[in-house]
């Protein structure tokens, strides 16, 4: 039975202050997932590897090439520990425990009191996909199975969904009112997944035009 059972969130890193301890290979994997959640990183390495030294050269983050300290510590939202040093890791863990933050030591669930899920995106839409630390190569499995099986028609479909929604908040009067529309169809007949991986752009279009019509016909009346 594993020791921990993570609660699942999303964190908004957005111009918050990231700290990566370690810039090999994993590293930069790392480095590169807090940049496309638009975090401002700082990695902090005895030697980086020339992907990550080219990120700092072109001012993508800020990189110190020496030994970790303690301090480094400071002024961060999170830490990734990436390294090799066992005996490091477990020091960086510590201190980020002692001061309240958000730690995260690769493939060492007992070291980390947040986990990095495999993450499938398409367009708006991000799955997160876990083991628990359980498995990691399972959960890349499973990252690319479900890739293939919701992909571009459902990234579609929630991009012109979300199109609709300033026009229903105005139509609407409750939640419960947009909930019953947007779930009409989505889980419609026809199905819109099916019929854009069928190339049926228009048919969707039809299908929202004529749910649109049908809520303003009863709630423009009302």
């Amino acid at each position: 039975m594993l020791e921990k059972s993570f609660y699942m969130a999303c964190l908004d890193l957005g111009d918050r202050s990231c700290l990566v301890v370690g810039a090999g290979p994993i590293g930069l994997e790392k480095v590169e997932g807090l940049l496309a959640a638009n975090a401002r990183v700082h990695v902090v390495a005895k030697h980086a590897g020339d992907e990550v030294r080219a990120l700092a050269a072109e001012g993508a983050i800020t990189l110190a090439e020496r030994p970790y300290a303690p301090a480094d510590l400071e002024g961060h939202l999170l830490v990734v520990a990436a390294t090799e040093d066992t005996a490091l890791n477990v020091e960086i863990y510590e201190q980020a425990e002692a001061r309240a933050m958000l730690v995260n030591v690769v493939d060492v669930p007992p070291l980390c009191n947040f986990i990095l899920p495999a993450i499938v995106r398409s367009g708006p839409i991000a799955i997160a996909i876990s083991t628990s630390g359980a498995s990691p190569a399972l959960a890349k499995r499973m990252k690319r199975e479900i890739a293939d099986m919701y992909g571009e028609p459902y990234a579609r479909l929630a991009e012109r969904l979300n199109g609709l929604r300033g026009w229903a908040k105005d139509l609407f009067p409750t939640y419960e009112d947009r909930k019953v529309f947007f779930e009409g169809i989505v889980n419609g007949d026809p199905d819109p997944v099916e019929l854009l991986r069928t190339g049926d752009d228009e048919a969707v279009e039809r299908l929202i035009r004529e749910r649109q019509a049908a809520a303003e016909s009863i709630f423009t009346a009302s």
